[in-house]
């Protein structure tokens, strides 16, 4: 639920009409990020605000009914083809790229997916982007096992300038001063994760590697590569949230971040 302070620097960025040639999200980045593709101002907060609440949208009682935390068929079905419909042929035909992180089962390695529709298949693939471990099953798509983009590459700047993207904005969602430490749960990993070893030898060093990728965004910044919005102190919001006041919390302080730096935006773009 940090993806609140991206919903909201997403929509700050479209409503001043800031475009871009690619986008790529890990997790959250891609479950709400299809927003921006798809022009829809304000989806993300007004369906995760209506549907906190519900059960079949994020609750341990879906986790034991269906094996994940966050209700597939409803989130990825019921939402955006009838509940709070998404704009698939707005997201279509729109020019900029969209990319989704997703983590390899079977090899340990992330795989850079372009979504280009945003058809059910495609959806399928932002799913298994979000699909974090210990309360999501494995999505199995187009002969992959896969799990959370942020398993194998958490900040994909690097990879998205080899792919030619030089100039970024990076949305991170902890403080610039943030150093992730080792996963407290990668024990109960261990087990859950027992069947993908090279998967969960990369969860044994997650740590390891997010700081390096969060210290080189920042250290990019300096030099004037790209610019990092991120939150002036940790939001304070766990994976379920069901407070719909704390989810506009957390997506007012990303308007409020990204608000404040419009104008070096414009200038970094131009």
């Amino acid at each position: 639920m940090r993806g609140m302070f991206t919903a909201g620097v997403c929509d700050v960025l479209m409503e001043h009409g800031i475009t871009f040639d690619g986008a790529i999200g890990v997790s959250a980045g891609v479950t709400f990020g299809c927003n921006y593709k798809s022009h829809q101002i304000g989806r993300v907060i007004r369906y995760n605000k209506r549907f906190a609440s519900n059960w079949r949208y994020c609750s341990l009682r879906s986790l034991f009914l269906t094996g994940d935390l966050y209700g597939a068929d409803f989130c990825y079905v019921k939402i955006p083809e009838k509940l709070d419909p998404f704009d698939y042929e707005t997201y279509r035909n729109d020019p900029m790229r969209f990319y989704a992180v997703v983590s390899d089962c079977m090899t340990g390695e992330p795989i850079y997916k372009e979504l280009k529709t945003g058809d059910r298949n495609d959806l399928e693939w932002m799913r298994a982007s979000a699909s974090m471990p210990l309360v999501s099953k494995p999505v199995k798509i187009d002969g992959y096992t896969l799990l959370d983009g942020g398993m194998t590459d958490s900040i994909p700047l690097a990879k998205f300038q080899e792919m030619g993207y030089q100039k970024n904005i990076v949305i991170l969602t902890q403080p610039k001063d943030f150093i992730k430490e080792p996963d407290s749960l990668i024990k109960l990993m261990r087990l859950s994760l027992r069947k993908y070893p090279k998967l969960l030898a990369k969860m044994e060093d997650r740590h390891i590697a997010y700081n390096k990728q969060h210290e080189y965004a920042i250290q990019q910044e300096k030099e004037g590569k790209a610019i990092v919005l991120c939150p002036e102190k940790p939001l304070g919001i766990s994976r379920i949230e069901h407070n719909p006041d704390e989810l506009q919390r957390c997506y007012d302080a990303g308007r409020t971040v990204c608000q404040k730096r419009l104008e070096e935006i414009h200038s970094f773009i131009s």
